[in-house]
């Protein structure tokens, strides 16, 4: 499975997308400017993170997990799902 996928969504008013690129790495952004980037060499579960304060010093922690043997990406705030998807081949 060959390509890129993205992801977009708001969370909170605040614009969070993941992205796999090219097959190769799996990136987060929040507020559109990139948070984290992991290529998938030598793992079989990539993963990312960020930290978010929003209001009142409230703190998510928005998580995304790529399986790239499966293409499964499951991306979580606060360990609550929000984005669970394997694509179908």
């Amino acid at each position: 499975m060959a390509g890129s996928r993205r992801y977009q969504l708001d969370y909170r008013n605040r614009p969070v997308e993941v992205e796999i690129a090219d097959d190769e790495e799996l990136v987060l952004r929040l507020d559109n400017i990139e948070r984290k980037r992991r290529h998938r060499e030598g793992v079989s579960c990539v993963y990312v993170w960020t930290n978010v304060e929003l209001h009142w010093e409230e703190h998510h922690f928005i998580e995304a997990r790529w399986w790239p043997d499966t293409g499964r990406m499951h991306l979580t705030v606060n360990g609550a799902t929000l984005i669970d998807d394997t694509p179908a081949e």
